[in-house]
Order: structure tokens, then sequence, then C-alpha cells
């Protein structure tokens, strides 16, 4: 049975005036995705009013809360001590959104706790081999 993790968090999304609204938001790791996390954000905070989730990779979120870190679609870097910025660009805008490190944190262990950064590639060589024996691609 393939595990997955949910941990709720609170994030403060920065608004283009520089104003922080607080949100609660849901982490994600699934064990039978163990390269990605993903982050879900409530209808009431996206542009169209349905819930919106970014997926990205979880060797992103471990360099992000050391240094700056990504291309593309996400970027997550240290602000301050204390907190965490990731910033999602999308067609329509992009969005600052602010956490505190230590969930980031507390949520990454958890996830490590699952799947180990070194079992990540292991458990995709066992997908594929139960793919191809199942008689799949």
């Amino acid at each position: 049975m393939a595990v997955t993790l949910e941990q709720s968090a609170r994030a403060r999304l920065i608004t283009p005036e520089g104003r922080e609204r607080p949100v609660s938001v849901t982490l994600r790791y699934a064990a039978s995705d163990p390269l990605a996390v993903e982050v879900t954000f409530p209808p009431e905070v996206s542009l169209d009013g349905a819930e919106v989730s970014w997926v990205f990779a979880r060797s992103l979120l471990e360099a992000g809360l050391g240094a700056p870190a990504g291309t593309g679609d996400v970027h997550i870097w240290p602000c301050g001590r204390a907190r965490t910025v990731l910033e999602f660009h999308a067609p329509d805008g992009l969005a600052l959104v602010q956490f505190d490190r230590a969930a980031l944190r507390r949520f990454l262990l958890r996830s490590y706790a699952v799947v180990g950064a070194d079992g990540e590639e292991a458990g995709l060589d066992l997908d594929r081999g139960l793919t191809r024996l199942l008689g799949g691609v």
C-alpha cells in the first residue's frame, strides 16, 4: 500500500500591493511519486475560485530551504532566518507565498521518513519493472 503524507500549513500570500494575506495550504507527499511534493491552495485564493495544486521536485524544496533555487515555474528561497518564499509562475501571473521555514522542514523530514532520499530511484525502478512484468509499456 502506497503511503501518502499530508500536512496542513499556514502561509502568507503576498499581494501585488505587498500585503500579507493568511492562507491555509496542504502539503502532500506520496510514496507512489517519490520525487515530487505538492502544495494545494484553497479555492478562495485562486483567480478562478477553484482549488489549485502545484507539484514540483522534493529536491527543489530541500535546496530552497538553504539557498535560492529553481528555474521555470517554481522558485524557492530563504527569507530572513525563519521564513521561506515559494514563487509560482502561471500564464495568468505569479504568486508569492511565505512559509515558516520550520513547517516546511518538518514536512520534508516526515517525507524522508516515508521514502529516504536514497530510495527515490529504487521505487521508480520497481514501478517500471512491475509495469513491464504486468504487460505495460
